[in-house]
């Protein structure tokens, strides 16, 4: 009787130990995705920050343009 008992507790502790490394490697397998989509938003927002940028400068050179146009006369 007491062999069974000791039995099943084994059984049950490597079921466990099996599901904690499954979950172990299933964690560190999520870290490297998040780590990864981590690098990725970082990109992204660069490249936000320089399509801003680049917005930017267009938006002034396109301003100073009108404002060259605004001083040229058109006769009637």
């Amino acid at each position: 009787m007491e062999l069974i008992k000791f039995k099943e507790l084994e059984n049950k502790l490597k079921n466990l130990i099996d599901e904690y490394s499954s979950l172990k490697k299933k964690n560190l397998e999520i870290e490297a995705l998040l780590k990864n989509k981590g690098m990725e938003l970082e990109e992204a927002n660069n490249k936000i920050r320089g399509l801003k940028e680049e917005r930017d400068s267009v938006r002034t050179k396109v301003d100073s343009l009108l404002d060259l146009l605004q001083d040229i006369s058109v006769p009637k």
